[in-house]
């Protein structure tokens, strides 16, 4: 997320806000709004359900705020929120059914996938190109729920272990095993429509 306010900064809006001056609110969310769109537009797969879900995390963020004690980043909390008002969608809409998964701190040890190589780090000129972005975006739309939400909490987002471990709910070991299994199904997944679109170039470490 990029150009956050200070923590210092969004403790003094939200004590303003919580005193009266709502008008702050967008002041507050303004630098998280697409972080929380996007996060909502790779669950719910279409834009009108994404603005739903993102205008459902913003509210319940405005009705709660007086709950959030700072003990996490104002942003990761926001996130948080809005992961829970898409997962309650999915119910709802009866697309999926989430499964948790606790896993074993001793089952990343085995698990060393080639990685593909961050999209970040991937030229912007290749990245211009409509189809390769939109293979990545597929690809992540391909992972189960509990995958996806690591990798665009750790990848996109760029949460901390830590803080993706909160967001989830789960420790952070399962943080680390589902990141590894995310980005070793992402590789199979992509590996041969990469090369394919551009074979000259090494995708992979």
């Amino acid at each position: 997320m990029n150009a956050e306010p200070t923590t210092r900064d969004e403790a003094q809006i939200i004590t303003s806000i919580l005193a009266g001056d709502t008008e702050q609110y967008h002041d507050l969310i303004k630098p998280y709004e697409l972080s929380v769109y996007r996060m909502a537009l790779s669950f719910m797969k279409n834009e009108s359900d994404a603005e739903d879900v993102a205008q459902e995390a913003f509210l319940n963020a405005f009705r709660n705020l007086a709950a959030f004690r700072g003990q996490a980043k104002f942003s990761t909390w926001l996130i948080s929120i809005a992961l829970n008002a898409a997962r309650r969608r999915l119910r709802h809409q009866s697309v999926v059914q989430m499964v948790s998964l606790e896993d074993g701190p001793g089952e990343a040890s085995h698990i060393s996938p080639a990685l593909l190589r961050d999209w970040r780090e991937i030229p912007s000129e290749t990245l211009e190109r409509k189809e390769i972005c939109e293979m990545l975006r597929e690809g992540i739309d391909h992972l189960s729920p509990i995958y996806r939400e690591v990798l665009l909490l750790r990848d996109v987002e760029e949460l901390s272990i830590e803080e993706t471990a909160s967001t989830l709910t789960i420790s952070t070991a399962a943080v680390r095993v589902r990141l590894h299994r995310a980005r070793l199904m992402l590789q199979k997944d992509l590996a041969p429509k990469l090369r394919a679109a551009n074979p000259r170039r090494r995708w992979f470490r």
